[in-house]
C-alpha cells in the first residue's frame, strides 16, 4: 500500500564525504559532497488517477529523458512525478586555476581583436576566469545523473510507503465506524414494522367502532398484519445493510493485504455511496436516517483518502 508523497536526494560524482538521510513531511533527502561536483535530482509526487510524467532537465541531461522515463515508469504505476535535475559543482571547483597555455591563447586573441579594434576595452579578470571556466574539460555526469535518479526514485517509494500506511490507519477507523452504524441500523427496521403494525391495528380497531361492528375483528386484525407486511417489504433494507457489510469486509482484506489496490478501492466506495443512499432513501424512522447521513459523512472521507492510494 503506498501515499503519495515527495523526495528529493542528491548523489556526489566521486564517493567523498559520508551523506546523512532524514525525513520530514513526507519528504526524504540525501546529500554529499564530492571532489569536482555532482548531480541534484529532486522528484515530486502528487496524486492522480494515472502516470503523469513530467521532466525539469538541465541542458546536459535532455538526452537522457528516455532512460529516466524508463526507470520512473518501472517503478510508479499511478501519480503526477515531476522530476528535477541539475549539476551541482564543489565550490572549490567553480574556479579552476587558468592553465598557462589558457592564457597565452586567451592573449593572443586579445591581440588580434585590438590591432583591428583599437578601441575595444581589455578583458577584465572575471571576463578571464569565465572563459577559462568554460573551456575547462566537461566532466561526464551521465551515470552519475541516473545514480541520482535511482537513489531518488528509492527515497519516494520509501516516503509513500509510510504515507501509505498512515492512511490505511485512517481508512481502517472509517470502516470500522461504518460497521458500527450498520450494526445499530439492524435492529431499528423490525422496530419499525413492530410500531407501525400497532398503529394499523389501532387505526382498524377505530374504523370497527365507528361502522358499528359490519367488520369482525378477526378481519380487521388480518387486514392490519396485511398492511404491516406490505409496509415491511417496503423499508425492509436488510439486503442494503448485508451488502454494505461485504464491500467493508472487502475493504479491510484489501488494506491488509496492500499492493497496488487504489482502483478496487475506489469501485468498492462507489458501491458503499450507494447502498448508503438506497438505506436513507428506505428510511422508516428518523434513526435510520441519522445513521444513513453519518455513513455518508464516513464514505465520503474515506473516497478522498482513497485517492491518494495507488
Amino acid at each position: 500500500m503506498t501515499g503519495f508523497a515527495s523526495a528529493v536526494a542528491s548523489v556526489p560524482e566521486h564517493s567523498g564525504e559520508g551523506a546523512d538521510e532524514a525525513d520530514l513531511s513526507g519528504a526524504a533527502r540525501a546529500a554529499g559532497k564530492g571532489a569536482s561536483g555532482g548531480v541534484g535530482a529532486e522528484l515530486r509526487s502528487v496524486n492522480s488517477r494515472f502516470l503523469d510524467l513530467s521532466f525539469k532537465l538541465s541542458d546536459e541531461f535532455r538526452a537522457l529523458e528516455p532512460a529516466l522515463r524508463e526507470l520512473l515508469t518501472t517503478s510508479f504505476r499511478r501519480g503526477k512525478i515531476e522530476l528535477k535535475m541539475q549539476p551541482q559543482r564543489a565550490v572549490e571547483s567553480a574556479w579552476p586555476q587558468p592553465q598557462p597555455d589558457q592564457l597565452h591563447s586567451l592573449a593572443r586573441l586579445e591581440g588580434m581583436v585590438q590591432n583591428w579594434l583599437p578601441k575595444a576595452s581589455p578583458l577584465s579578470v572575471n571576463e578571464i576566469m569565465n572563459w577559462c571556466r568554460t573551456a575547462g574539460p566537461v566532466a561526464k555526469l551521465e551515470e552519475v545523473a541516473l545514480e541520482a535518479a535511482r537513489q531518488s526514485i528509492e527515497a519516494l517509494l520509501e516516503a509513500r510507503k509510510r504515507e501509505g500506511k498512515r492512511l490505511v490507519a485512517i481508512l481502517m477507523e472509517r470502516v470500522n465506524g461504518l460497521k458500527a452504524l450498520a450494526e445499530q441500523a439492524t435492529p431499528l427496521v423490525p422496530q419499525a414494522v413492530q410500531r407501525q403494525q400497532e398503529r394499523f391495528i389501532q387505526r382498524y380497531q377505530e374504523a370497527l367502532e365507528a361502522v358499528g361492528g359490519s367488520i369482525t375483528q378477526e378481519a380487521a386484525n388480518e387486514r392490519a398484519l396485511s398492511e404491516a407486511a406490505a409496509y415491511a417489504l417496503r423499508i425492509d433494507v436488510d439486503e442494503e445493510l448485508t451488502r454494505l457489510k461485504a464491500h467493508l469486509e472487502e475493504i479491510a482484506r484489501l488494506l491488509k493485504k496492500g499492493g497496488e489496490v487504489g482502483k478496487r478501492l475506489d469501485f468498492l466506495i462507489q458501491e458503499l455511496h450507494r447502498e448508503a443512499n438506497t438505506l436513507g432513501s428506505k428510511a422508516a424512522a428518523l434513526e435510520l436516517t441519522q445513521i444513513s447521513v453519518e455513513m455518508k459523512v464516513l464514505i465520503e472521507q474515506m473516497r478522498e483518502q482513497v485517492q491518494n492510494i495507488e
